[in-house]
C-alpha cells in the first residue's frame, strides 16, 4: 500500500498532495482551481468587482453578459436593455437632470450630439440615425446647421436646447481636441453641466486621458464593450420622457 508523505515531506500546497502516492489521486483533478475565486457565490448570486482606477473601469459597459443584470427606474416594461450596477449608478444623476428639465422646459430637444468634423458621415451619423429611430430628439451640426447660419450661435443654440450632451470619442476627435476648434468649444461648455454621457469609439479612456483628463474623468459608454445599436438603446432609454 502507498504511503502518505505528509509527516516527512507535508501537504501544505495543492502541489505537495498531488504528489504524495497515497493522496494525490483526491488532488489531481482539482488542483488547476486551487485560489480561484468567481464573482458568484455557492448561492448563484453575484458579487460585483470593485472600482480600478484604469480606463476600462469608467467605460460603464461589460463585455460580460452576465454582469448586465440590472434594470433602472426609468427602463420601461418589457425593455430589451439590461445594464450594469455601474451604468445605473452613473446614469442616474443625468437622468435625474432629464426628469427636471422635461417638467421645467418640455420644448428642449433630447440629446446635442457632440463629434470630430471627420465624423459627421461616418459614426457621428450612424448614432445620429440609431437614434432618431428610436424617437430621439437629435441636435446634430449636418442637418441642424443651415446654410449662411453663424455656426458659433447655432451650436450655442442647440447647447442650451438639448436636455443631455453625448460625445462622440473618437480618435478623430483625440486629433482635433488640442488644436482647441469647435468640437473643444461645444466639450467645454457641456463639461460645465452635469447632464454629459461620453461614449467611446474606435479608442480607449487610456488614450482619452492623454488629451482630457477632465472628459477621461466622466463615466460612460464604450462600442469596445457593447454595439452601437445597445449604446443607442442606452441613450434613448436615458432621455425617454
Amino acid at each position: 500500500m502507498a504511503r502518505c508523505t505528509a509527516p516527512v515531506m507535508g501537504h501544505r500546497s495543492s502541489a505537495a498532495a498531488a504528489n504524495c502516492p497515497a493522496c494525490g489521486s483526491r488532488y489531481s483533478h482539482s488542483s488547476g482551481y486551487a485560489g480561484y475565486s468567481s464573482g458568484y457565490s455557492s448561492q448563484g448570486s453575484y458579487s460585483s468587482p470593485s472600482y480600478s482606477s484604469s480606463g476600462s473601469s469608467r467605460s460603464l459597459s461589460s463585455g460580460s453578459t452576465a454582469r448586465r443584470t440590472a434594470k433602472p427606474r426609468w427602463s420601461r416594461a418589457g425593455s430589451a436593455v439590461w445594464y450594469t450596477p455601474e451604468q445605473v449608478q452613473a446614469l442616474t444623476p443625468v437622468r435625474e437632470n432629464v426628469e427636471n428639465l422635461a417638467a421645467s422646459q418640455p420644448d428642449l430637444r433630447d440629446v446635442f450630439l457632440c463629434h470630430a468634423w471627420d465624423d459627421r458621415q461616418g459614426s457621428a451619423k450612424e448614432l445620429h440615425d440609431l437614434l432618431e429611430a428610436r424617437g430621439v430628439r437629435v441636435w446634430f451640426s449636418e442637418k441642424d446647421l443651415g446654410l449662411g447660419v453663424p455656426m458659433m450661435r447655432a451650436i450655442d443654440k442647440g447647447l442650451v436646447n438639448s436636455r443631455v450632451g453625448i460625445v462622440l470619442v473618437t480618435p478623430a476627435m483625440l486629433r482635433r481636441l488640442p488644436a482647441e476648434g469647435i468640437a473643444d468649444k461645444e466639450l467645454s461648455a457641456l463639461l460645465r453641466r452635469e447632464r454629459l454621457v461620453p461614449v467611446v469609439h474606435g479608442t480607449t479612456y487610456e488614450e482619452l486621458e492623454q488629451v482630457s483628463l477632465l472628459l477621461a474623468s466622466r463615466a460612460g459608454l464604450s462600442t469596445a464593450e457593447e454595439t452601437m445599436v445597445e449604446v443607442a438603446a442606452k441613450i434613448a432609454e436615458l432621455v425617454a420622457t
